[in-house]
């Protein structure tokens, strides 16, 4: 244990780097623990508190520009690669749709306190074409202020840091042992929380066939896009779809027939939202509600019309 706080005490900022970059790169590496221990030994003077500062926000900066250059590039379909390839539940697309639409590029300047909010805000700042000063001002103020809080922590309580790094070197390899422990147990518990969404999720989906030939016989009662009204200007929607809010399903639902079909979609991992938005109809009297497989992105893919 020894050797790793040396290490740390030596090479802080390119472990602060490394650990940042990694972070919003979308790795489960938590990165606010190396920021609060590097600033406390920053209050002992190993090294200055704003070049660590400006290395978590160099670090953070790139690894954004990546997902918003990722973004402009491929538009609304990497948000659902990073919910799927994150730990975080898949909800993540719309809650960031909602907080997106309503605050725009200022609210990057809060996305890295959310949590699995950050590299998907990025993301749709480069798919919904917000201009590259813009997304790197904004952008770059959340950084400082992550990071310039993590560090503060750090300085503010560097001697309780230090007591807590002093028991970890006495303990040696123990101590090792005892943080790589914590970190597994951090990711086994990501790991469980998702898998106990998706099972909530499970329920029978409509393909993209059988919903064109339910259209085609005029057997659907009613399509619903919980998508953001933004995310629908970007990709169209089915024909004849409406937007509902899920926050407001009783009132945007007042017309539709509790007996018919009703078909709902979005576009996020494992259809989430639709599956939530289908259990919430079916609580709620509604006999045959069911989400569209795939999503919005399977229907563009088959070569359905959409409408603007």
């Amino acid at each position: 244990m020894s050797h790793v706080v040396e290490l740390i005490q030596h090479y802080g900022l390119a472990f602060v780097f490394v650990n940042v970059l990694a972070l919003q790169a979308g790795l489960p590496i938590p990165a606010y623990p190396t920021l609060i221990v590097t600033g406390a030994l920053a209050a002992g003077g190993s090294y200055s508190p704003a070049a660590l500062l400006g290395t978590a926000v160099i670090a953070s900066l790139i690894a954004d520009l990546g997902w918003y250059a990722a973004g402009r590039r491929f538009g609304s379909s990497i948000l659902k690669t990073l919910c799927r390839v994150s730990l975080s539940p898949d909800s993540c697309v719309r809650q960031t749709e909602s907080v997106f639409a309503r605050w725009g590029a200022p609210s990057l300047t809060v996305a890295k306190f959310v949590p699995g909010f950050a590299s998907v805000a990025t993301a749709m700042a480069g798919a919904m074409r917000v201009s590259l000063p813009r997304f790197v001002l904004f952008d770059a103020i959340g950084a400082m202020l992550w990071a310039g809080v993590a560090i503060a922590l750090g300085m503010l309580f560097h001697e309780a840091i230090a007591n807590v790094l002093a028991v970890l070197e006495a303990m040696g390899r123990i101590g090792l042992v005892l943080i790589a422990f914590v970190f597994i147990v951090y990711i086994a518990l990501k790991w469980w929380q998702r898998q106990r969404f998706l099972k909530q999720l499970r329920m029978d989906r409509v393909t993209i066939d059988e919903l064109h030939e339910l259209m085609s016989q005029k057997r659907v009662g009613r399509i619903i896009d919980v998508r953001s009204p933004a995310s629908q200007a970007l990709t169209g929607r089915i024909p004849g779809a409406v937007t509902v809010d899920f926050d407001n399903l009783q009132t945007d639902l007042l017309a539709v027939e509790p007996e018919s079909e009703v078909v709902v979609y979005c576009a996020c991992p494992n259809e989430a939202t639709a599956a939530r938005v289908a259990k919430a109809l079916l609580q709620r009297g509604f006999k045959r509600v069911r989400p569209l497989a795939g999503d919005i992105d399977a229907w563009i893919a088959s070569g359905m019309p959409v409408e603007r």
